[in-house]
């Protein structure tokens, strides 16, 4: 009986073992097969500086994100404030006065027994009271709760996660119906270029070709008024209390094309900025995604080497 024990043992140890292995096997052939199985490639128009569709380039891997609102939400607010001043009060405003209370009857300039409402009065030589000062509800007395200097108004935001949230608005710029839900107008004229077999063909982002690019303004008016009018036309009109400028195109461009940078920061609305000092907010103005951008092939070419699949 004790060996027929120690066999049955031995059995089921063997049974345990060889079920323990099968996941561990089943999960590395899974494994294998997602690696097995082919991506799909995000292609977009390369433009020439007349709107002419000049070829076809494969997106870097950044453009493949997943599109997370709440994420870029949140490190727009948190930009936001890191450009924020503290501000507040002279500390000793309303203060500096010689305004006091004496509340015994008996000490020199009491307030007691003279018909007069009981409050910090100036005061004036012989114990004659003056009027009401230091209090908030005087003329020229302290505020009750002023804004304090002292106040931590900086939001910290986890690098990886200002990484992802980054990441995430380049790849919304991408997306022609959260640029629609912005409110940009997008009426691409160039004709699409075929496409091969299983691969996507994106209308945005809008990429310009980095052999001739506009040094004028002018010239690169001319160049997305071809491609955008009325989303650049949209812009011209100041609106608002503050009479801004509705945002319309961000671009962006290598650091060594400086001159385009210059170029298009003069058109209403557009905003240029260099691939090396990227910000969400330039992304997704308020937090919103998916801002119509153009990027020269030498700041795809950037992108594409700061993230790496």
């Amino acid at each position: 009986m004790v060996k027929k024990n120690e066999n049955t043992g031995i059995k089921s140890a063997e049974k345990v073992k060889s079920e323990k292995s099968k996941p561990a096997n089943v999960a590395a052939t899974a494994k294998s097969s997602e690696a097995a199985q082919p991506t799909k490639s995000r292609k977009a128009h390369v433009y020439g500086l007349d709107g002419k569709v000049l070829e076809e380039v494969e997106l870097p891997a950044v453009f493949a994100t997943e599109v997370r609102e709440e994420i870029i939400r949140r490190a727009v607010l948190a930009e936001e404030t890191w450009e924020k001043q503290p501000k507040g009060n002279y500390r000793w405003a309303g203060l500096e006065t010689s305004a006091r209370y004496v509340g015994r009857k008996e000490a020199y300039a009491t307030l007691k027994n003279r018909g007069q409402s009981r409050l910090p009065r100036e005061f004036f030589g012989g114990g004659r009271p003056g009027r009401v000062r230091y209090i908030p509800s005087a003329v020229s007395g302290r505020r009750a709760h002023p804004p304090k200097p002292e106040k931590n108004i900086y939001e910290k935001i986890n690098k990886k996660e200002h990484d992802l949230a980054l990441r995430s608005a380049i790849a919304a710029t991408a997306d022609a119906e959260l640029a629609k839900a912005r409110g940009h107008r997008i009426s691409l004229k160039a004709s699409k270029a075929s496409a091969s077999g299983s691969e996507t063909l994106e209308e945005l982002p809008i990429i310009l070709s980095s052999e001739k690019l506009p040094s004028k303004t002018k010239e690169f008016f001319a160049f997305i008024s071809s491609l955008v009018p009325e989303d650049v036309e949209k812009a011209k009109a100041k609106r608002g209390p503050n009479k801004k400028h509705p945002k319309t195109v961000l671009v962006v461009a290598a650091p060594d094309e400086e001159a385009l940078i210059r170029a298009a920061r003069n058109v209403p609305g557009v905003d240029a900025i260099s691939a090396a000092e990227l910000l969400v907010k330039y992304f997704a103005p308020g937090g919103h995604p998916g801002r119509l951008t153009v990027y020269t092939e030498k700041a795809l070419a950037l992108l594409d080497e700061r993230w790496k699949e």
